[in-house]
């Protein structure tokens, strides 16, 4: 199961896989879907954490994004495996097998 079509990997039923990208610097424009280069993985500093934001530079320009979700602990799981995967594109990030967190 890649993490893109994981069940989890959703709020409200909603995927939250790939980002909604939000520019934050670099030449202005818009960009969509699975693009970038990791750069940053910040966790919610909330007590009951169920979202994460990162940080993807691409063609010149930074966004940032987040990832909302349902269930706080594979939140934190998720936080953890994409804290390893720093400069790795987010394509390649979307196509992680997750199998074993089924």
């Amino acid at each position: 199961m890649f993490l893109r079509h994981h069940p989890l990997m959703s709020y409200h039923g909603v995927p939250s896989w790939p980002p909604t990208w939000v520019w934050i610097g670099g030449e202005e424009k818009r960009t969509r879907g699975e693009v970038g280069i990791l750069k940053k993985v910040i966790p919610s500093k909330l007590k009951t954490a169920n979202r994460v934001y990162v940080y993807v530079d691409h063609e010149g320009s930074s966004y940032i994004g987040c990832l909302l979700f349902d269930d706080p602990v594979f939140c934190r799981h998720i936080t953890q495996v994409l804290e390893s995967c720093l400069n790795r594109s987010i394509a390649e990030i979307g196509g992680l097998d997750l199998t074993y967190t089924l």
